[in-house]
């Protein structure tokens, strides 16, 4: 029996199943879970997600009106957690990645486990593990799972949007060195399940705000910092430059593809002050300029080559000087 089928016979098996992702959601992490939970539904079966927070405002345009939030509903999760006999962890490779709280109750599960991820270093608590790290995203792997489980013919317009949404948001469009071959094999297999693929576009990026269109062009015009000779581009925010102009999640999604945009740049970092802490965004161009080592080895983050995060306890100022010092010794 191949994985895909072993993974179909536990979800046959099971009578409570959830679905878990990781937190600070985005695109693939709820694609993902979406695409999955439909697709578990028309296998006859039931499930629910259960997230550590909230989606992006600019997600909203989905359906995520079944999905249970730890920040908000942290006794429901709870429960739900507890009864699971079968829980899926997708778009992560650690468990620390879902947030203290639900960490601890993922831990104590003893259940079934099964892990779909396309991130580096998985570490072994699932049962199961799908680790594609070449794989252009978890919502990707879904679709391996349907389709290697043998059931393509239940792929429609419902299980399949999320699906594409994940793929797309996590290739940045499909021009990341992530997209390969079989990634446009399934994003043609999404298609002619039903997928409209201009309306998901259009959803996704039609929906900027006012505050974040300014955000943007603060952050652009006066936040911008150029290494000309290491060819790094750098913005950072501070939490009362966030406020000033109604900072809302995702809001500053898009700056480092932007700054990766200007002509000669390999590297992006883009950072903001969020509870005292610098949530750190790194993105650069080609395999000769990873940026996972950076961020692992000095700010307890990690990630993919061209696409890592991380976090810094100093000041913006203190957090900036740091950068500074350490990317002549990166690029």
């Amino acid at each position: 029996m191949n994985i895909y089928k072993e993974i179909e016979a536990a979800i046959q098996a099971a009578d409570h199943i959830v679905i878990t992702a990781h937190k600070s959601a985005d695109g693939d992490s709820v694609g993902s879970s979406l695409g999955l939970l439909h697709f578990i539904e028309k296998l006859g079966k039931k499930a629910v997600v259960c997230h550590p927070d909230k989606a992006p405002d600019f997600l909203h345009w989905l359906d995520t009106s079944s999905i249970i939030l730890m920040e908000e509903n942290p006794e429901e999760v709870t429960a739900q957690m507890k009864k699971a006999d079968l829980i899926f962890c997708l778009d992560y490779n650690a468990t620390n990645r879902v947030g203290p709280k639900m960490q601890s109750l993922l831990e104590e599960a003893t259940c079934k486990k099964i892990m779909i991820d396309h991130h580096l270093d998985p570490e072994d608590f699932p049962t199961l593990t799908i680790s594609e790290t070449t794989a252009s995203s978890t919502a990707q792997l879904i679709v391996d799972l349907i389709e290697h489980s043998g059931h393509l013919d239940l792929l429609d317009e419902k299980i399949g949007t999320p699906l594409y949404l994940g793929i797309l948001t996590d290739t940045g469009s499909f021009k990341f060195s992530s997209v390969k071959p079989r990634t446009h094999e399934v994003l043609a297999k999404l298609l002619a399940a039903g997928v409209v693929h201009h309306l998901v576009h259009e959803k996704l990026n039609d929906t900027n705000t006012e505050g974040r269109l300014r955000l943007q062009g603060y952050a652009m015009s006066e936040k911008l910092e150029v290494l000309h000779e290491h060819h790094v581009a750098i913005i950072s925010l501070s939490k009362e430059e966030l406020s000033k102009y109604n900072y809302q999640k995702g809001d500053t999604d898009s700056l480092a593809n932007l700054l990766l945009s200007i002509k000669g740049m390999k590297a992006a970092i883009v950072f903001k002050e969020k509870d005292g802490i610098m949530k750190i965004s790194f993105r650069s161009k080609g395999a000769e300029n990873p940026v996972n080592v950076l961020a692992k080895e000095h700010f307890d983050g990690g990630g993919h080559a061209n696409a890592a995060g991380g976090m810094s306890d100093l000041t913006v100022a203190g957090t900036l000087e740091k950068l500074r010092l350490l990317i002549p010794q990166y690029f």
